[in-house]
């Protein structure tokens, strides 16, 4: 078979970025994104109270522009689960990052039944997914419990052909590595003793070891450690603000418009300072109202809308396409169900599809809602 040099630049160009696959059609290269969406699993009835309540519903329906197109469904429902992987595979996403948890109390692990099905879904076997360590419930309390949270994911997801792996190795995202790093040190620890033992780990049950990406403000002494301290990129869940390195008096956000711009001052920082990837997070916004709402009320007001968030994801796709290795050509979305925070792309009653035709619109060469 003659090699083209079409299709050498696109073989360079994975070797070069493990995460991205390149896409050769008709002579032509281009990068394919990775759009990741992360998924907060707490819409199932009758879940341990004390991270949600017994009818999560009840807390939103006062809010009724959030209901979702599914009605106010049960996140442990196949029938349910089936139809937001479709959807997500339809309109660009790539791969799902679940919130995951793990108490104290309960044998551990909990707010799992979304995983459960995305596993048991036909629709789960064309979408990869991940898990977000939800790590601020004074969990790890000890070393032999850590060992057993990192053998719960060796053990349940790291196996299966759909888990999210960047350079052949499986991805869990950190939800505050200080938090680790100080749970750690309860127990006469410290985090990168923890991530070492947890590549051990992995390497030993026949894995190329664990690919953590820290979640991380633009904050200089702590984005400066995380290679260190063993991370393999940096992301975030959600910012409120932006920063440039320094923690000085952080301009709040009162509207989307504020949020975006300090996004984007983030982001500008972190493509120029940090060691790692970063992975470009996006959100629809934020509106913490029917959680009791934000110390600041009118940061509750930092609501998108879908012309407005098509905006901020023209803003990641220049940042990607400019900086493809740094990024990873990876885009984080907050958030399909945030329903509570505000941060939402799943069809709603009140918007359809139409922050999903957003994103294909903008990384999918599809025609966005306007």
């Amino acid at each position: 078979m003659k090699l083209t040099v079409t299709f050498l630049a696109c073989v360079f160009f994975s070797m070069l970025n493990g995460a991205c696959v390149a896409q050769c059609t008709k002579g032509n290269c281009a990068p394919k994104y990775n759009i990741g969406v992360y998924y907060f699993p707490g819409w199932h009835p009758g879940v341990w109270p004390r991270i949600i309540k017994d009818q999560p519903w009840d807390q939103i329906k006062p809010f009724p522009e959030r209901e979702p197109l599914l009605g106010w469904y049960d996140d442990g429902d196949d029938a349910v689960v089936s139809h937001q992987l479709t959807w997500m595979k339809q309109y660009g996403i790539t791969f799902v990052v679940y919130d995951w948890y793990w108490i104290n109390l309960n044998n551990g692990v909990v707010l799992e039944e979304p995983i459960k099905a995305h596993l048991r879904s036909d629709a789960g076997a064309s979408m990869d997914f991940a898990i977000l360590w939800a790590n601020h419930s004074n969990v790890p309390s000890s070393m032999d419990q850590f060992d057993e949270v990192v053998n719960y994911w060796i053990k349940n997801y790291f196996s299966h052909p759909n888990y999210y792996r960047i350079d052949g190795k499986p991805v869990v995202y950190m939800f505050d590595p200080n938090a680790l790093d100080q749970d750690a040190i309860k127990f006469r620890s410290r985090a990168v003793e923890l991530l070492a033992r947890a590549q051990t780990m992995a390497n030993a049950a026949g894995f190329r070891g664990i690919y953590f990406v820290a979640c991380n403000q633009a904050y200089a002494p702590d984005v400066n450690k995380d290679a260190e301290i063993g991370y393999s990129a940096i992301s975030t869940y959600n910012y409120h603000y932006g920063l440039s390195g320094v923690f000085n008096n952080p301009k709040p956000s009162h509207s989307y418009e504020e949020l975006v711009n300090g996004y984007s001052q983030t982001w500008a920082w972190m493509i120029n300072n940090s060691k790692l990837p970063y992975m470009i997070p996006v959100t629809s916004g934020w509106d913490k109202r029917p959680l009791g709402g934000s110390p600041d009320p009118l940061h509750d007001q930092s609501t998108s809308t879908p012309i407005s968030f098509h905006d901020q994801l023209l803003r990641a796709k220049r940042i990607i396409d400019k900086n493809p290795q740094k990024t990873l050509n990876t885009m984080m979305i907050c958030c399909w169900n945030e329903f509570g925070e505000g941060s939402y792309v799943e069809p709603t009653k009140k918007y359809g599809f139409d922050y999903l035709s957003q994103v294909k619109g903008v990384f999918d060469g599809g025609t966005p809602t306007k």
